[in-house]
């Protein structure tokens, strides 16, 4: 009986540190995602609000999209450090050139201005 109630404290015990460390856990794995954010202007670097703001994960493909605020800023966060992305923005018939993020940037704050300059398709 002894060994049962010795086993089952010891079970409690392991499940209680499990639950306690858990959220620590969650923030640990937070504090590596990484930011990248910055501001898209024209050739003369007059803000260009309203921009469409495209970023690409490389090794899912997928593609997320953010416009900028009334400033010309955008911002994208929890992104993986491991993975490459290609980001880009579009203000009407123009657009910025691809820059790629790099997973050997270790940066966790990535700071890009992107300067719609040409048409697209060009």
């Amino acid at each position: 009986m002894k060994l049962v109630s010795h086993v089952s404290a010891a079970f409690l015990l392991l499940l209680f540190v499990a639950v306690v460390s858990a959220p620590g856990q969650d923030k640990k794995e937070e504090s590596k995602l990484r930011t990248v954010r910055g501001a898209v202007t024209d050739k003369d670097d007059t803000p260009l609000p309203e921009s469409n703001v495209f970023l690409k994960n490389t090794r899912t493909q997928t593609v997320r999209t953010n416009r900028a605020d009334a400033g010309g800023n955008y911002r994208f966060s929890g992104l993986d450090p491991n993975v490459d992305y290609e980001i880009y923005a579009e203000n009407g018939e123009q657009t910025s050139r691809t820059h790629t993020i790099s997973s050997f940037d270790n940066r966790k704050d990535i700071v890009l201005d992107l300067k719609v300059v040409k048409k697209r398709g060009k």
